[in-house]
C-alpha cells in the first residue's frame, strides 16, 4: 500500500526553502534558483515531497538544456536521474476508488517507465508544471486518457503499449525491429481473481475479462531473446518490456534501453537490488540470465506535439 499526493496545500516555505532540504536527489545536485509562483500554477508554497521530486527533474531540466534533445535522450536523462529511488511493488493498488496515484518518492518497474515517459514530454513541450505532468501521467496510465475505474487503468503492459501508440505518445516497435507475431494469450488476472480484491465485484472481473479478450485479438509482436542484439537498432530511451514464460502474462517486467560506451544495458527498477539501476551486463545478457524472460517488447517514444 502506498500514500497518495493530492498536491496538499501549506504555508511558511517558499519553493527554494524546500529544494534546498531535498538536497542531492538521486545522485542529481539540487541548485534551486528562487521562482515566484504565476497565477494559476498548481504548484503551492509548501509542495508535498511529489512536488519537490518533479520540480527538481524540471530545474535539472533548465540546467541541462533538456528540452533541446530529442525525446529518447530526455527519457535517458530523467530515468538516470532517478538511480537510487527505491523500489515498492504493487504502488498503484490502493483500496480506495480509482484515482490518479502520484508518487515518485518510490517506484515500481511500470511506474519508473510512466513517470520517466510523463516527465520528459512535459521538458520537451517546455511545460514545466506540476499540473501539466500529472496531465501526461494519467494520459499515459489509462485507456484513452480517462479514469473510469479499475478497468481503464492499462494493467498488461502490451495494451498498455498498443494504447499509447494509438494515442501518438509512442511508436510500438518491436516489428519494425525483426519482430514475430506474439502468440501467447493474456489472461492472468481473470484466473488469478484472488489475487486482485478490485476483482471481487463481478462488474470489474467482467471488464477485465473484456479488456483481455480485446487483447487477445490484436497482432502483437515481440523480439525473441535469441534475436536481441546491436543488430535490433535498439536506441537510447526506447521502452523496452520483457515478455515471460509465465501462463497467461505477456510482460514481467518493463524499462528504458540506456547506451555505455557503445553498449544497449538495461535501465529499471527491479525487486532484486530494491532500487532503479542499471544493468550490469548489455539487455541481451540480461535476458539470458533467466528462462523466464523469452524475449522484449519495444515501444520508442515519439516527439510530442
Amino acid at each position: 500500500m502506498m500514500s497518495r499526493s493530492r498536491g496538499k496545500r501549506g504555508k511558511g516555505h517558499s519553493r527554494r526553502d524546500f529544494l534546498r532540504q531535498i538536497g542531492v536527489l538521486a545522485g542529481v545536485g539540487v541548485v534551486a534558483e528562487r521562482r515566484t509562483a504565476r497565477a494559476g500554477s498548481f504548484f503551492q508554497d509548501t509542495p508535498t515531497s511529489d512536488e519537490q521530486i518533479c520540480w527538481a527533474k524540471f530545474d535539472l531540466a533548465t540546467r541541462e538544456s533538456l528540452g533541446e534533445r530529442p525525446i529518447g535522450e530526455i527519457m535517458v536523462a530523467i530515468g538516470t536521474s532517478f538511480l537510487g529511488t527505491p523500489y515498492e511493488a504493487k504502488t498503484l493498488e490502493t483500496n480506495e476508488p480509482e484515482d490518479l496515484v502520484v508518487n515518485l518518492r518510490s517506484l515500481d518497474c511500470v511506474t519508473f517507465v510512466e513517470n520517466t515517459l510523463a516527465l520528459s514530454r512535459c521538458i520537451r513541450l517546455r511545460a514545466h508544471d506540476f499540473k501539466e505532468y500529472s496531465n501526461q501521467l494519467r494520459l499515459i496510465r489509462y485507456r484513452k486518457g480517462t479514469i473510469d475505474g479499475y478497468a481503464s487503468r492499462l494493467h498488461y503492459f502490451s495494451d498498455w503499449i498498443l494504447d499509447n501508440a494509438v494515442k501518438g505518445i509512442l511508436a510500438d516497435s518491436s516489428q519494425l525491429l525483426g519482430g514475430v507475431p506474439y502468440t501467447g494469450k493474456t489472461r492472468f488476472m481473470s484466473e488469478h481473481r484472488d489475487s486482485y480484491q478490485q476483482l471481487a465485484d463481478d462488474s470489474v472481473f467482467e471488464a477485465i475479462r473484456g479488456v483481455e479478450k480485446a487483447l487477445n485479438s490484436r497482432e502483437r509482436y515481440y523480439l525473441p531473446k535469441e534475436s536481441v542484439g546491436q543488430k535490433n537498432k535498439i536506441q537510447q530511451g526506447d521502452i523496452i518490456g520483457i515478455t515471460t514464460s509465465i501462463d497467461g502474462l505477456d510482460i514481467s517486467h518493463t524499462g528504458l534501453a540506456v547506451e555505455m560506451n557503445g553498449v544497449i544495458k538495461y535501465l529499471h527498477a527491479p525487486l532484486s537490488g530494491g532500487s532503479v539501476q542499471i544493468s550490469e551486463e548489455s539487455l541481451s545478457a540480461y535476458l539470458q540470465k533467466s528462462s523466464g524472460r523469452t524475449g522484449i517488447m519495444v515501444a520508442r517514444p515519439v516527439e510530442p506535439v
